[in-house]
């Protein structure tokens, strides 16, 4: 390794001595990017600065080692960056399939139109080999009393364009690096906050949510109201979904979940994105169907313990999380971020919320249960009519003068 003297040499009028340290962060809302930082160096290594001037070569050569160590570290650092990158690089070679064609989104997004036997799902050692199943016989649907029907529309800004994926194919929107990035680890990346929900009191998880338990439940449906809720941490978002659990809320659970979620560090922006999220890959079919007849895809019944057969509570509703990251409670917002209270055209919703019963029968709920576990920053009101069927308005804010 070369040898520095810088302060050995005869320049008897330094200045006062810095040192600049590069130190990387990843910004989750816009590509990743370097910062720089100044140390000032304070009076005692100052003063020691000014020793080394004066100091004969031979006693110089006394704090070389310093010198090395510190360019040592920064070798380690580059060889450590690295090996994060080029394993990062491997796990994008294994999880984004080659595509038949890819559609360039306007939002900036990179569609892949891959094969569908070919999709990342089937990497999974349960799945390994299988080919997707024939859609499902659908349930009996419930019938309100104007016999509301829903008009499938398009929601995803690549195919505004006229653009498709041609059939036997599927889209994907492609993993890039600055997605893996913004995560804690390659591990971590796609899941939610390491602390998972486990009750309704901890981990900085706060809900608006209706439930209904006590019995078996093969399905759920309701038509959710979508805004662009704020979210004023890079770590944090803020969701409107369904659940359907089975087990305890302990290391059983087993959850699926569909809806709507902000997430800047996922998404690297602070759009509302359509999301489906699962737990428990240890262990009938579930089927996710978006608007009225289109299929998205299934949850295979062997990828679940509690699961496997039916579930036991239905949830709807929103969920936040609040890292207080700032020393006081967040001001990512819930639904619209507006309290439920201030009704329609303020307030998000979900409507005409159903179950699947054990003879696929689509029924309006009932015994109806609700919860927020932070009224004073997210609220939740349910009523029903003939229009709407059993609906609830809810969301709120964060922080405000009653949520400090």
């Amino acid at each position: 390794m070369k040898k520095v003297y810088s302060h050995c040499n005869n320049h008897h009028h330094h200045k006062q001595f810095n040192t600049r340290t590069r130190t990387r962060q990843h910004n989750h809302h816009s590509h990743s990017h370097s910062q720089y930082q100044n140390i000032r160096l304070q009076n005692l290594l100052l003063l020691h600065s000014l020793l080394l001037i004066i100091v004969t070569p031979a006693l110089c050569n006394v704090h070389q080692p310093l010198l090395n160590l510190k360019s040592n570290n920064q070798t380690l650092r580059s060889n450590l960056e690295l090996l994060k990158l080029r394993r990062i690089r491997a796990h994008l070679a294994k999880i984004n399939k080659p595509a038949l064609k890819t559609i360039q989104s306007p939002d900036g997004d990179l569609i892949d139109c891959v094969l569908s036997h070919q999709q990342p799902a089937f990497d999974h050692p349960n799945l390994r080999g299988q080919r997707p199943l024939d859609p499902p016989e659908r349930p009996k649907r419930y019938k309100n009393k104007n016999n509301e029907k829903i008009e499938m529309k398009s929601f995803q800004v690549w195919s505004d364009s006229g653009e498709e994926c041609p059939n036997g194919t599927i889209p994907i929107r492609r993993t890039k690096e600055e997605d893996v990035l913004r995560a804690s680890s390659i591990r971590r990346f796609g899941r939610k906050p390491s602390h998972v929900r486990r009750d309704s009191t901890h981990n900085g998880h706060e809900h608006a949510v209706v439930f209904v338990n006590g019995d078996q439940y093969y399905g759920a449906k309701a038509n959710i109201n979508v805004w662009t809720p704020r979210v004023t941490d890079q770590y944090e978002f803020s969701l409107s979904q369904i659940w359907v659990i089975a087990g305890s809320f302990g290391f059983d659970l087993n959850t699926i979940e569909a809806g709507w979620q902000v997430s800047p560090e996922l998404y690297g922006d602070s759009n509302p994105r359509f999301f489906t999220y699962w737990t428990d890959p240890r262990h009938g079919h579930w089927w996710l169907e978006f608007g009225s007849g289109l299929l998205v895809g299934y949850w295979p019944a062997t990828m679940f313990s509690h699961l496997r057969s039916h579930a036991s509570m239905v949830q709807f509703g929103g969920e936040i999380v609040n890292s207080r990251s700032r020393g006081y409670h967040t001001g990512t917002q819930m639904g619209s971020g507006h309290f439920a209270g201030e009704g329609f055209r303020k307030a998000a919703y979900f409507r005409n919320l159903q179950i699947v019963d054990w003879d696929n029968n689509l029924l309006p709920l009932s015994n109806i249960h609700q919860l927020a576990d932070h009224s004073n920053c997210y609220d939740i009101r349910q009523g029903s009519n003939n229009v709407w069927g059993h609906y609830f308005y809810y969301g709120g804010p964060g922080r405000n003068v009653r949520c400090p």
